[in-house]
């Protein structure tokens, strides 16, 4: 039997907010045990309508420009923190005026802004490349070679340290803390000599902590052994962790065509509502789905856009589909509005809040008036 059907138009985004509160306890539960102090990174998940709700768990907010930063600080408050791999002058002053700490990625902008933003008063800080690969997805290694992202030992400058108070490491990618101990190991190794002239370590996001299986005590021991040997304040920065698995995005079967294999098309798209379908790639769970050959009935999923590679990925289930069916992917919470587009003129997804007990809420509706006004 298909799932209920959520009584909204499709198609929509869905936030559970008893899944994003169970993540926030974890992690509010972490940065108790380890003393640490635990951000959102707004680039996975930036719906603002829950930040005085998260705040009330997380430290504040992490930025990668001036946009997302002033977001943080308007909407959350606490600590707003920035990481950009360039500055743009264009924005700088309004950055000195929203974070309170700031990361640089090189030498050469430390030097270029380093007077301003100390005569204002901000934490800053260096993010370094312990050229230590965990992962396999190039896209988002930031320790591939020839990586742009992050100050190698071999151009680190210990003569420019004067008034950075902190490293930043950003190098994982939906891992477990296993990972981060290996790359611990590799900052200690390559940069170990300038922690204790620091006040504060970022490890980053992509500690996939609120996952079933994730090796939580391992990461609370490591964060209290870093701190306690180089007596410095840590950071997380999750994006993932903090939204993962609270939302789902509801879609309607608009036809099913036949070529070779059935494919039914969505009034979702790959392409348009979750882009790192294509981009990771990945094949999102579907409620009541099953993988090709585990049901009877096996149906390819795509979107309506022209990208003839517009693929969502194949699904099996017991009873064919047809027009007019709601399907709902789940995962769907994070990297998805915050990369949403509008090609084709695709309509964007409404978004809707699921509070405990009642009907979705939906909070924002889009139109043509979003695909006109983002153009000229």
């Amino acid at each position: 039997m298909a799932p209920q059907p959520y009584p909204v138009e499709t198609p929509c985004y869905l936030v559970d907010e008893a899944r994003l509160l169970e993540n926030l306890a974890v992690l509010k539960d972490v940065a108790d045990r380890s003393g640490c102090r635990i951000l959102l990174a707004q680039k996975a998940f930036s719906l603002f309508a829950l930040y005085p709700l998260i705040g009330r768990y997380l430290a504040g907010t992490t930025a990668s420009g001036l946009f997302e930063a002033r977001l943080g600080k308007e909407e959350m408050g606490g600590e707003t923190h920035i990481f950009s791999a360039a500055y743009a002058e264009r924005d700088f002053d309004g950055i000195l005026r929203l974070c309170d700490h700031l990361s640089f990625n090189s030498f050469s902008q430390w030097e270029k802004f380093r007077a301003r933003a100390l005569a204002a008063g901000r934490s800053c800080g260096i993010r370094v490349n312990p050229e230590h690969s965990t992962q396999s997805h190039g896209i988002y290694d930031p320790c591939a070679p020839y990586s742009r992202l992050g100050v190698t030992r071999e151009n680190f400058r210990e003569d420019l340290l004067d008034g950075l108070e902190g490293l930043h490491f950003h190098t994982l990618c939906e891992q477990d803390c296993g990972a981060l101990l290996e790359t611990l190991a590799a900052v200690e190794a390559k940069f170990g000599e300038f922690l204790p002239r620091m006040k504060w370590v970022n490890f980053g996001g992509g500690h996939h902590i609120t996952r079933p299986g994730y090796d939580r005590e391992a990461l609370i021991g490591a964060i209290t052994r870093f701190r306690e040997k180089y007596g410095v304040e840590i950071y997380l920065e999750p994006g993932e962790a903090v939204a993962l698995n609270a939302g789902y995005l509801a879609a309607t079967v608009l036809d099913v065509v036949h070529n070779g294999m059935d494919i039914a098309l969505l009034d979702a798209s790959a392409a348009c509502h979750m882009p790192d379908v294509l981009e990771m790639p990945y094949r999102p769970p579907l409620r009541g789905a099953g993988l090709p050959g585990e049901k009877p009935y096996a149906f390819r999923l795509a979107g309506s856009t022209c990208l003839a590679g517009d693929v969502i990925g194949d699904y099996s289930f017991d009873h064919p589909l047809k027009p007019g069916e709601q399907l709902v992917f789940e995962d769907m919470a994070i990297y998805t509005m915050v990369k949403n587009n509008t090609f084709n003129g695709v309509c964007l997804p409404s978004i809707a809040l699921l509070r405990q007990g009642d009907e979705p809420e939906v909070i924002r509706r889009f139109g043509y008036a979003d695909f006109r006004n983002r153009l000229s």
